[in-house]
């Protein structure tokens, strides 16, 4: 497994330094080597079930590549394991360019003996593996090139464990109480304020490594997620079980449009979409995407707009067509997304589940009913669906294209459509286009899915225009607004629609 080439000790040092500030590994570095159930624990590379993650995670790297040649790991630089529902993996490693092609099924693949050929990258890869179901999930992957020292730093010693405090700068105070305020942020203890402190100390870097690498025109900052470490985003936000592509569905193909796309199109313009919703600490982000999708093709069959309201305190409101310059107001019901949460039985609630299984769920069900007959509360309850006060049903479900100008056109035609995509840069996304660098947002490791309503372009920037579910003071009036033309961050991998009759 690993290649005969050495680097000096102060490299590898100096390297530790950089991966603890671009990958935020710091963490991991200063945890224990054992310790109570939960407690990471790190592993030589003889371990069998580091070996196990180790295989799988290069396999899955490599379905990804783009690269003509295969890569393999060349160098451990260190790995943890700790127990969660199963054994979750986090492994630091070098890949490197090997003489086989991809197209070949050689065992034995040489590295490059030319160090310039190798190409090498350092990666930091997560594994969830469930031995005893026999499954095997990445739930994150990044990398990026090794970088050659210069010579003339070849004599300085960095070591990794005498790095500086936090510098609590009377500005870094004054950032943290402003984001208290504004989102009205409460801690248990003295102790818990400084480490939400540090969290934010920590994000606040991650945004600016974002903003200095995007190649659209978002800005990154302070969201109101800027005191959760990643791992609390997403355990708490997005839905890892969308990327386990073998537990997916089979859906019918979708007719393709009759014409090409036009030049932009938005169905908030045309009342086909209701408010910005919120699901709350609660991995629900499927079911919204899902009925926000029915919203739509109900409005378009039925001229009525099926709104997810959280209160559900009244049953009947008002709906202005957005940018209208009419007074023409629609009609719509409160319909209840809670019900997917609590008798879904395909999918896991809170803990994440599939459009495609949704579907199928709502299908079996008989329809949806309002709101107001079952809230939601961001947490699974006991099912209590009544077939009598079903307000909204569907016939069927389809799966759509994956090109892209392909998509545009269905949507222009069809409605919005439920879709999934890789959620890394929204922790920390505030406006604008975002085109994330594909380190940070491999197209098929999708966590989190929502509603795509329209397209166009700004200051000649492609975007596609996103509802997503995390309330109106996300992004941009809780819209995020994503690069359109180089299935960035996996938007046209899950594209489907719900159809009604």
């Amino acid at each position: 497994m690993v290649v005969g080439f050495r680097c000096p000790v102060i490299l590898w040092l100096s390297l530790a330094a950089v991966l603890g500030s671009v990958f935020g590994l710091g963490e991991d570095i200063d945890r224990p080597l054992f310790g109570p159930p939960g407690s990471l624990i790190r592993l030589q590379e003889s371990d069998p079930g580091l070996k196990k993650a180790l295989a799988f995670a290069e396999e899955r790297y490599n379905q990804g590549s783009n690269a003509m040649h295969l890569r393999k790991v060349s160098r451990l630089l260190s790995a943890t394991k700790q127990l969660v529902k199963g054994i979750r993996y986090t492994i630091t490693v070098e890949l490197s360019n090997t003489q086989c092609k991809k197209s070949t099924m050689l065992r034995a693949c040489d590295f490059y003996p030319e160090l310039q050929k190798l190409k090498t990258e350092v990666c930091v890869f997560e594994v969830w593996d469930i031995p005893w179901q026999g499954t095997s999930t990445l739930l994150k992957q990044k990398c990026q090139p090794t970088v050659e020292p210069q010579l003339e730093e070849t004599n300085k010693v960095v070591d990794a464990s005498t790095s500086q405090p936090l510098e609590e700068s009377v500005e870094l105070l004054g950032q943290f109480k402003e984001f208290m305020v504004k989102y009205n942020k409460v801690y248990s203890s003295q102790e818990e304020a400084d480490h939400r402190l540090r969290i934010f100390h920590q994000n606040l870097k991650t945004a600016e490594k974002l903003q200095s690498l995007d190649q659209g025109s978002a800005e990154y900052g302070v969201t109101k997620f800027s005191d959760l470490t990643e791992e609390e985003f997403r355990s708490a936000y997005l839905n890892p079980l969308l990327s386990q592509w073998t537990l997916h569905r089979p859906m019918k193909p979708a007719s393709p449009a009759r014409g090409p796309a036009p030049a932009s199109w938005d169905w908030r313009d045309h009342g086909a979409v209701s408010s910005v919703k919120n699901q709350g600490m609660c991995g629900s982000c499927w079911a919204f995407s899902v009925t926000g999708n029915i919203e739509g093709q109900w409005f378009l069959k039925n001229g009525t707009l099926l709104s997810l309201s959280e209160q559900g305190n009244t049953h009947t409101h008002t709906h202005t067509h957005r940018g209208s310059n009419t007074n023409d107001t629609i009609m719509f019901i409160d319909l209840s997304f809670t019900e997917l949460v609590d008798c879904d039985g395909l999918d896991q609630a809170c803990k994440g589940g599939l459009p495609s299984n949704a579907y199928e769920a709502i299908e079996k069900l008989g329809g949806l009913e309002t709101e107001t007959d079952y809230s939601y509360t961001g947490k699974k309850q006991r099912c209590d669906f009544t077939t009598m006060k079903v307000a909204a049903y569907i016939n069927s479900s389809v799966e759509l294209s994956k090109d892209e100008k392909e998509i545009a056109a269905w949507l222009a035609e069809n409605g919005p459509i439920s879709v999934a995509l890789n959620a890394f840069a929204m922790q920390f996304y505030r406006k604008g286009v975002s085109h994330p660098l594909k380190i940070f947002c491999n197209s098929w490791m999708i966590d989190h899915a929502v509603l795509l309503v329209g397209f166009g372009e700004r200051q000649s920037i492609p975007f596609w225009a996103i509802k997503n579910s995390w309330g109106e003071d996300y992004g941009e009036q809780g819209y995020y607004y994503l690069y359109r033309g180089s299935n960035a961050c996996g938007i046209n991998k899950m594209c489907s629609s719900a159809v009604v009759n």
